[in-house]
C-alpha cells in the first residue's frame, strides 16, 4: 500500500468576488492555497465556492494537484530569476546559508513552504496577493537544474556550474555525456532561387 505524502497547506488569501448577472450581483468566495513538502516540491492552487470553507478545500485539492519538483540547491535556489504575472513581477536571488527568507506577503508564503530556506526577493510591480504568488511560482518553475543546462549544451557539469553542491535530488548522474552535434547542424539552409 502506497503512503500518501504528508503537505503543508498554507491559505494566501480569502477574498470576496462579485459577479454581475441580469438579476443582480453574485457573491461568492476566492481562495489561494499553496501547498508543499518543504523539501523541493510546491504546488499553487485557487478555487472558488458559495462558502469559505468550500472554496478553500477546492483550492487545496487544486495545489495538490498541481505540484512540482524544484532544483534546490542547500536550500536554495541555483541562480537568479525573475518571475512574471500580469502587473507583477519578483525577482528571486539565491542567499547565502543563515539568510533566511527575505520576501514579503505571498511570496513568502510560497517560498517557504517549497523549503527554500535562504532566498532574497523584491517585488517589482504590483503587490496584488494573488499575481504576486503567480509569478513567485512561476519563477521557481522556471529555474534550471544545473545538470540538464550542461546535457543540452553539450559541456561537462563544472564549466557551467562551478558551485561545489548540486540540487538534492538526482536527475542524472554528476558527469554528464557530452551531447556530440550532429553534421546537419551547423549548417545553413540553401536558397532557392525563384524563377521570375
Amino acid at each position: 500500500m502506497m503512503e500518501r505524502q504528508t503537505l503543508r497547506e498554507e491559505v494566501i488569501s480569502v477574498n470576496r468576488v462579485v459577479k454581475v448577472v441580469a438579476g443582480g450581483k453574485r457573491l461568492r468566495f476566492r481562495a489561494v492555497v499553496v501547498a508543499g513538502d518543504e523539501n523541493g516540491q510546491v504546488g499553487l492552487g485557487i478555487g472558488k465556492a458559495l462558502e469559505v470553507a468550500d472554496a478553500i478545500a477546492k483550492a487545496t485539492q487544486d495545489a495538490r494537484r498541481h505540484l512540482v519538483r524544484l532544483p534546490l540547491i542547500d536550500c536554495t535556489i541555483p541562480h537568479e530569476i525573475i518571475g512574471k504575472q500580469g502587473a507583477s513581477r519578483i525577482l528571486l536571488k539565491p542567499a547565502a546559508p543563515g539568510t533566511g527568507v527575505v520576501a514579503g506577503s505571498a511570496a513568502r508564503i510560497v517560498l517557504s513552504v517549497a523549503g527554500v530556506k535562504d532566498v532574497l526577493a523584491k517585488s517589482l510591480g504590483s503587490n496584488n496577493s494573488l499575481n504576486l504568488a503567480k509569478a513567485t511560482f512561476h519563477a521557481l518553475t522556471s529555474l534550471c537544474d544545473p545538470r540538464m543546462v550542461a546535457r543540452a549544451r553539450g559541456l561537462p557539469l563544472r564549466s557551467v556550474w562551478a558551485y561545489p553542491r548540486l540540487p538534492a535530488y538526482p536527475l542524472e548522474s554528476e558527469e554528464t555525456p557530452p551531447v556530440v552535434p550532429s553534421p546537419e547542424a551547423g549548417k545553413l539552409p540553401e536558397t532557392v532561387e525563384e524563377e521570375v
